[in-house]
């Protein structure tokens, strides 16, 4: 019985190891060395955190996955800024856009990730079940989530002034905090709708454990 769980202990590992390798690679050379440390400073505090926590509250697969993808987004951020990320570049001339597109995809993740992270401690840690009440409160606690992020963004321009620049990724878009926001909902909304099922499975397998 115990060994088919040995995959699912090994996977986190490894996606814990290339995230840090990732992490690593971002931060030589960085496009802004300020702007990179706040880029990538959910990384450094959530990793710590998954490790600490990993025996005592092990997380499905699925949402170890999802982890690792918004990892790679975020030191990717970091690495260039968000405004100058390569894949966005491309799309940018490729497409005909105004802006360079990586924040977008990145505010789109802000919401897809966190929404099925707060719904696995929801299920897991409260009386909640799957339903429209589940519903609410994921996409309440992404929206949350995302507001926070605004704001610490607005706090670290105010005390940093043009040096945080980067770091707020507006492109001169005076609705760009309301994009994000949006852009946030979207992926909670979206997440929820795609993977809810996937992720109930892995829950009751996880219980069953």
């Amino acid at each position: 019985m115990s060994q088919p769980a040995v995959p699912l202990r090994r996977e986190p590992l490894a996606l814990l190891v290339l995230a840090l390798v990732a992490l690593v690679v971002s931060g030589i050379g960085p496009k802004d060395r300020l702007t990179w440390l706040l880029e990538v400073a959910p990384v450094l505090a959530g990793a710590p955190l998954l490790v600490v926590t990993a025996r005592r509250f092990p997380l499905t697969p699925l949402l170890y996955r999802l982890l690792f993808f918004h990892a790679l987004v975020l030191v990717l951020g970091g690495h260039y800024t968000y405004a100058e990320v390569p894949l966005g570049e491309w799309a940018k001339e490729a497409f005909g856009f105004a802006r360079n597109h990586y924040d977008r995809l990145g505010h789109v993740t802000q919401g897809f990730v966190p929404a099925i992270l707060a719904r696995e401690i929801l299920l897991r840690k409260s009386p909640l079940r799957p339903g429209g009440w589940l519903r609410l409160f994921v996409t309440s606690v992404c929206l949350a989530f995302s507001a926070l992020y605004e704001l610490i963004e607005w706090a670290t321009a105010l005390v940093s002034g043009e040096a945080a620049t980067a770091f707020l990724g507006t492109q001169g878009d005076i609705w760009d905090t309301q994009w994000d926001m949006f852009l946030a909902l979207c992926g909670a909304l979206l997440a929820q709708a795609l993977l809810s099922r996937l992720h109930d499975r892995q829950l009751a397998r996880f219980a069953a454990r």
